[in-house]
């Protein structure tokens, strides 16, 4: 039996659908397969076509979305339109880290950390906009970091994406209506594959012989490559997937959640310290 529009738009209400990019592996991942246990329908995408296969094996509704292309961008959500007529939220997760000293990085390296990292984000929400719009209701989740409001050295392209997702947060809320909240997740330390990713991209994107930071870039690499490395702070996944359902579910989420102690202990710090003390707490800790 055919249904209407209008009673389309109340089952699809009741059980709330999420959009989440990069769900390869890590938080997109683990955040996908949390919410889908809760009762979820979660749209997960992913940029290769071999990982959205093997989320579709997993039981998983997964479409491809390359945030770095603009027609990947607007398939995708003529594919959301295509499948449903209530999007409860979209978490914006894809991201990754391109390691160097500033002045080593290109115009064409920044932007390439931008095209996903920030930009990409940005042109996905404004493509959902209508959406949410329509419906007077709508969730929207920027995954930023604790590197999104203090920076470190070596991770300026990196921090310079997260201090954007954060600026362009706070304006999207504050030119949201009521009904659509827009949140940020600022994280630590978490169990991902981003030292693995990140140790790929330097070498890919930074001339390491012609550095002046050549000694230290030594050893920035035996820290990425140390897969052994403990880190007692370090938390996993699942840690930002629970947070993400807590935001869902709450009925006036705050517009920032911070996540593992490096983030609250560094938040405190940027708040009392002036930013000398400041810098040489992270170049001391960082």
């Amino acid at each position: 039996m055919l249904i209407s529009q209008s009673q389309r738009f109340l089952l699809n209400m009741k059980q709330r659908t999420i959009l989440i990019t990069g769900c390869s592996g890590g938080i997109g991942y683990a955040t996908a397969v949390y919410l889908k246990k809760k009762g979820y329908r979660v749209f997960a995408t992913c940029r290769k076509q071999k990982d959205v296969k093997i989320l579709q094996r997993k039981g998983f509704e997964s479409f491809l979305l390359d945030v770095s292309s603009s027609e990947s961008i607007n398939k995708a959500v003529m594919e959301v339109n295509k499948r449903t007529d209530y999007l409860y939220a979209l978490f914006n997760n894809a991201g990754f880290v391109i390691p160097g000293a500033v002045e080593d990085l290109s115009i064409k390296v920044l932007k390439v950390q931008f095209e996903t990292n920030i930009f990409g984000a940005i042109e996905l929400t404004n493509s959902i906009m209508p959406l949410f719009r329509k419906q007077k209701k709508g969730r929207i989740i920027f995954n930023s970091s604790v590197l999104g409001f203090v920076s470190k050295p070596y991770m300026g392209a990196y921090c310079a994406s997260k201090y954007a997702m954060e600026s362009f947060a706070d304006a999207l809320r504050l030119e949201m209506p009521s009904g659509i909240y827009v949140t940020l997740i600022e994280p630590g330390p978490i169990k991902t594959k981003i030292d693995e990713n990140a140790l790929i991209n330097f070498k890919k994107y930074i001339n390491q012989e012609k550095s002046a930071h050549k000694e230290i870039y030594k050893k920035l690499l035996l820290q990425l490559s140390e897969k052994k490395t403990v880190n007692f702070f370090r938390l996993s996944a699942k840690k930002i997937a629970i947070k993400t359902y807590y935001i869902l579910e709450h009925p006036k989420p705050k517009p920032r959640y911070y996540i593992t102690k490096p983030t609250y202990i560094m938040g405190f710090f940027k708040r009392v310290l002036s930013s000398r003390i400041m810098d040489k707490v992270i170049s001391k800790f960082g």
